[in-house]
């Protein structure tokens, strides 16, 4: 996959940042075939981290990934709560020629929604099929649009098409967290 003009997995992102701040504009690339070549591998690591998911037991997934950290089941509702930002971001992007949108306030969200007490089942499906209906959306984001210029809270502006790979990036970056290798 092509990532400002180089060929990788991943694109060259620092670990340290917070993975659910979008980062500058990428360059122009040709996103017709890029965008289908990220809904094609988006679908793939949907299909591949689901039933891997789903072998993660109740008590599992409710064990800290580190001392004073989250559990499986925060990072899964953080990463439920990225889908539904997200799911937003994209429609109001493509019906709009420019995007403001607020901040994300990942501590606070998980605290008032309180993924650790929702049952995990609940918490891999809703994610599942969250995430393919937003691989469904992102399939069919006009092209005309990708360039559309997204303010996200006091960051720096990002297109659409940023976004939209920038969400699969932070998704990869999380499940890894949980344990799912892709």
């Amino acid at each position: 996959m092509v990532w400002e003009g180089r060929t990788s997995d991943r694109p060259p992102y620092p670990d340290s940042r917070d993975p659910e701040q979008p980062r500058s504009t990428l360059p122009l690339i040709p996103y017709d075939e890029h965008m289908q070549t990220l809904v094609t591998k988006f679908e793939s690591i949907i299909d591949l981290a689901e039933p891997v998911l789903g072998r993660i037991s109740e008590p599992e997934s409710t064990v800290p990934l580190q001392a004073g950290g989250w559990s499986r089941k925060e990072v899964l509702g953080h990463l439920i709560d990225s889908a539904s930002n997200n799911h937003q971001r994209f429609v109001r992007a493509a019906l709009q020629d420019s995007l403001e949108f607020p901040g994300y306030e990942q501590n606070g969200f998980v605290r008032v929604q309180a993924p650790g007490e929702a049952d995990w089942r609940v918490l891999v499906s809703l994610w599942a099929a969250y995430n393919r209906y937003l691989a469904h959306v992102i399939a069919r984001l006009p092209e005309s649009k990708f360039n559309t210029p997204c303010q996200i809270g006091s960051n720096e502006p990002v297109t659409l098409a940023f976004l939209a790979n920038d969400y699969v990036r932070h998704l990869v970056h999380h499940l890894e967290q949980i344990g799912v290798r892709v």
